[in-house]
């Protein structure tokens, strides 16, 4: 019987998305580096996603991915500007962003009333805690496990050894991981003995392995699995 659901935050809670693109939107026009294109978001997303599967992996840290982020970016652009500024710019923005994601709202209201309620993040711990307040969802939660304090990222066992020893009694097929990456979140929860469920709001090739228990395409969807 399932006793505690983790929720990932980006792009499963809040639209991080939503976040880089109006970032892009306005940050490119206030410092008048280029007129923002929608085709610029997929140069982002390969660029950011591929630095922190290198986290994930332990070969690279946060730190070092902020000192290179952006000017990997601007190089594939093709544009010209510091991205050690724009890093800055950006991730100030993303410590105010909360727009959730749709659904986001009425799925903890129904996950906190049914089950101990858990936020599992990478990222830094000061950041993901203020986008939850701001966007009204911190006291849904009884935990807010995030990797810079923990010490860890998603996948590694270590991030759920913390988050089980925190809560005692707790075993891991007892509880639902919830999130959308394939690697931080599914392999994560699958490889530690957890139940899993794959958010995506858009249909992607996945890996043959591991595989999500289940998938769902909106958060409405969780009332048909818990």
């Amino acid at each position: 019987m399932i006793k505690a659901v983790f929720m990932d935050i980006d792009n499963t809670l809040l639209s991080f998305t939503g976040c880089v693109r109006e970032c892009m939107r306005e940050g490119f026009r206030e410092f008048g580096i280029a007129e923002y294109q929608e085709s610029m978001l997929p140069v982002f997303e390969k660029i950011n996603n591929s630095l922190w599967e290198q986290i994930e992996q332990g070969t690279l840290s946060y730190e070092e991915l902020q000192q290179i982020r952006w000017n990997m970016i601007f190089k594939e652009l093709g544009l010209r500007f510091d991205g050690h500024v724009f890093e800055k710019y950006f991730r100030e923005k993303l410590y105010y962003s909360a727009v959730p994601e749709p659904g986001a709202d009425a799925a903890l209201d129904y996950l906190s009333r049914r089950y101990l309620l858990c936020a599992a993040s990478n990222g830094p711990y000061g950041q993901q805690v203020n986008r939850l307040k701001k966007a009204g969802m911190y006291d849904k939660f009884r935990y807010v496990f995030v990797s810079s304090e923990v010490g860890v990222q998603k996948p590694d066992p270590a991030f759920f050894d913390y988050c089980f020893r925190k809560i005692p009694g707790l075993q891991p097929h007892e509880a639902m991981l919830i999130g959308d990456s394939m690697t931080s979140d599914i392999a994560g929860g699958v490889r530690y003995g957890m139940h899993t469920c794959l958010y995506q709001r858009e249909e992607r090739t996945l890996p043959e392995q591991p595989r999500p228990e289940y998938m769902i395409r909106s958060l409405d969807e969780i009332r048909g699995i818990l």
